[in-house]
């Protein structure tokens, strides 16, 4: 794997990947001043590319072994979360129907789009800052990771926060003149 082009760390589809979740994470580390209408927008434009650039991560494998440690917070996380709920107020909190594959049942469960996305930054953060050190065996495990859990948490975390995004862009009416789109 001395060839960086051969190497999943270097390879095409995850820098593009590492692009775009810096860019993510950006974004929500610089809210103040956006209005509503804006960061609806851009999430709307974010989400999807970030779900389409995961897809495409190569599949590694890892033990694990090499996994940096934690680089976000509960302060930073809360920062993020609080960020967010202040844009969003009153249109943050929705229900969702949640399929519970151990009691093969659905119910209903209340959410937080500053949540999904507070979660979401959570696991890109921990990501990019993997890459930011360069240190191979790091990033090949924070690779692994971060796939790994978009295809069992924040992936469809994501797909549920974009899914009300869109429901308060294009369907609800909060009363808010920030709203009209």
């Amino acid at each position: 794997m001395n060839n960086k082009t051969e190497n999943p760390i270097y390879c095409h589809d995850t820098l593009e990947f590492v692009t775009v979740s810096a860019e993510f994470c950006a974004y929500l580390e610089q809210l103040e001043g956006k209005n509503r209408r804006e960061f609806i927008g851009t999430m709307q434009k974010l989400l999807p590319l970030l779900y389409l650039k995961a897809q495409l991560l190569p599949q590694v494998e890892s033990e694990g072994v090499f996994l940096p440690d934690d680089q976000v917070t509960e302060a930073d996380y809360n920062w993020i979360r609080n960020s967010i709920y202040e844009i969003m107020k009153e249109a943050d909190e929705y229900e969702d129907l949640v399929y519970d594959e151990g009691m093969q049942t659905e119910e209903c469960q209340w959410k937080t789009v500053s949540e999904g996305l507070a979660d979401i930054y959570q696991a890109l953060r921990n990501f990019v800052s993997a890459y930011q050190q360069r240190v191979e065996d790091c990033m090949l495990d924070a690779l692994w990771c971060v796939r790994d859990n978009f295809e069992l948490y924040w992936g469809q975390n994501l797909v549920d926060t974009l899914k009300q995004l869109h429901k308060i862009r294009y369907v609800l009416n909060t009363g808010s003149d920030e709203d009209n789109f």
